[in-house]
Order: C-alpha cells, then structure tokens, then sequence
C-alpha cells in the first residue's frame, strides 16, 4: 500500500501501525496530513510478473473476502467476455467491474480472460463516454497485462493509443491506472515507440507535474522505462520533464529524489537532455544532494554530474562554483561503492581541467 509520503508498506502492518495510534510515516516519523492508503499498482504488478517469468507462486493469502475458484471462474469468466459485447450499457459496466476484480486475483484468470477473447472488446470500451467504464476497462487491461502474452494481445489491438486517450481525460484512477499500463506494455521494447509517437509522453509529463502522489508515482515509473529509447527521450525533453522534475527534486516530501534523478541520468546521455539540465538551478540542486541527499541521493546525484561533467567543462566549473569538491572528497571515502566510483571519476575530471 502506499502512504503519503509515497512510501510503499505491506498492508497489514501499515494498518496495524494506524491502530496504534501512530500519526507518522514509520520509516520517516515525519507528521502525516492524512491516514488514507491507495494500493501501489505498479509494484505489485512488477511482484507479479517477477513470479511469473520465474515460475513463483505467492503464498495464498485468506481474507473475509475469498477468491472464487478456478472451476468457478473457467464457468464465469466466459459468460462476462459476451457480455462485454452487450447492447446493454449496465451488462457492460458489471462484467468490465467484475473481470477487473478477477483479473487482479490470479494468473490463471488472466489467461482464461485472453483466451476467451474479452481483450479486443475491452479496448474498444475505453473509448466509451462513461468515465466509470473506462476506469475499469483500463484497470483490467492492466492486470491482465501482467501476463506477458497479454502485453503482446493487447498492444496488437491497438490498445496504446485508447489507454493515453484515457491518461489525458480519464478520472483520477484511470489516468493512474493508465500510466501503470503503459509502464507495464513497455516492458516490450516496439511498444516504447509507439508509446512516443502516439503522443503519450507530454500525457505522462503532465501526470507527473499535476498528477497525485500515486500518478506521479507511476508516470515516473512509465517514462523511465520510455526513455530507454532514444527518440522518446527527445520527446520528454520537449514535453518539458526536465521542469518537474526539478519541482521533484525541490519537494522533498513526495520521497520521489532517486525516481527523478535516475531519469535525469538517461536524459544527460542526450545533447540536448545535457544542455537542459545543465541549468544554473540543476547544477545547484544537484550539488545540494551530494552534500546532504542519501546515500542513494548521493549516488544518483553524482552520477548525473559526471555525464554533464565529462560533456562540457562548464558545468564542473558551475559545480565547483557551488562547492561540490568537498561534499567529492567526503562521498569518495564514505559513500556507496557506486558513488565512490563516480566521485572519484569527478576528481580525476576537475584535476585534468585544472580548475582547482
């Protein structure tokens, strides 16, 4: 579950900790503004496909509300497949909002789900008018495309172009819902592309911008995996990512540092990404969290500057100018061995322009 701010715990604990009578992040023990949990799609759906891809099986866990059985399901799921075809609007609407449901449960649901054809008319609902309908279609085409079969369906249903139609306009957990679904169909490399040039990333850009802590969340999540291919990194660049994530990187709160700067790390492999990042602003940021980030701040923060550092000498002069050769020289002894990799890197750069 996750927890403003955006941290991520199992759900019995967090819950148990509430019952305490605690009013603080357990990790952080900063003050919470509210106690309200959303469950973290986008983890859970990577715990899933982790278990799938190496033949894993979860624990069953038993709750008040208990899971309907494989034989039941082999006997349901196909009646809710022709229902989704229905002329009726409220036939739609309870068989999308019930295969969602089994679709989360398990693996076998999902594949008796394809199998019965219910992906081509899912995706055609998500360009119903009704807003509730398209959260859940969406929502299923997410847990079934945890299935890597189903990523490979739905992608060949056309479904990229539906779901950012649903990131731009959608309620607030179909937008979320959306950008976890991207994320989760561009595990598949052709599926980054056309996720670019179907115009997803200024949607995603502007989630990650305006969205909730969870749509932030799982828009950071998508454009990382994105921008792994190089046109799609041109393409954040102008739908102005660099812009939020400096505001990331300034709130603090959000727990988001390490998803921003990683990002950041591919955008400098790009000239133009360099030149954007290499702003005054950034460079100071930047050298802010050598100082005082974590120790995973500090890694991923020295490692963007070495990229920009190694690019241009400007921009070790510029780092220079906001003290970055102590914090170095600190990191160098004391940091992870990553970091200490990269600060050292840094070192060897400024000795050879002689800026010091």
């Amino acid at each position: 579950m996750c927890l403003f701010p955006s941290k991520t715990y199992e759900r019995e604990s967090i819950e148990k900790w509430f019952k305490s009578n605690h009013k603080t992040c357990p990790k952080t023990r900063q003050p919470l503004e509210h106690l309200q949990l959303a469950p973290n799609c986008a983890l859970r759906n990577l715990i899933a496909e982790w278990c799938v891809n190496n033949n894993f099986k979860l624990p069953k866990i038993y709750s008040s509300c208990q899971e309907t059985t494989p034989t039941e399901n082999q006997e349901e799921i196909p009646s809710l497949v022709e229902s989704l075809s229905s002329i009726n609007l409220e036939h739609q609407r309870k068989a999308v909002k019930r295969i969602r449901m089994l679709s989360k449960e398990n693996s076998e649901n999902r594949v008796l789900v394809a199998e019965n054809g219910g992906i081509p008319p899912l995706v055609q609902i998500l360009s119903y008018p009704d807003s509730k309908i398209k959260e859940h279609a969406v929502t299923a085409l997410l847990n079934l495309s945890i299935d890597e079969a189903n990523k490979k369906l739905i992608s060949k249903e056309g479904a990229i172009p539906a779901i950012i139609e649903v990131l731009e306009n959608g309620s607030i957990v179909a937008k979320e819902n959306s950008a976890a679904a991207l994320f989760s169909l561009s595990m598949i490399d052709e599926n980054k592309e056309v996720v670019g040039m179907s115009n997803g990333i200024p949607a995603l850009v502007n989630l990650l911008q305006n969205g909730t802590v969870r749509g932030k969340k799982d828009a950071a999540t998508a454009l990382f995996s994105l921008s792994l291919n190089h046109a799609n990194k041109e393409r954040a660049i102008k739908a102005g990512i660099v812009t939020a994530l400096l505001q990331l990187l300034k709130d603090r709160n959000l727990g988001m540092i390490d998803e921003a700067l990683s990002i950041l790390l591919l955008l400098v492999l790009n000239p133009e990404g360099r030149h954007e990042v290499g702003q005054l602003s950034f460079i100071e940021t930047l050298v802010e969290f050598t100082r005082e980030g974590t120790p995973k701040n500090k890694e991923c923060a020295a490692s963007v500057l070495l990229e920009l550092c190694s690019s241009n000498s400007s921009f070790t002069l510029a780092a220079l100018q906001f003290g970055v050769y102590e914090h170095l020289i600190e990191i160098k002894e004391s940091g992870t061995n990553r970091a200490q990799r990269k600060a050292n890197a840094i070192l060897d750069l400024i000795k050879r322009s002689e800026q010091i």
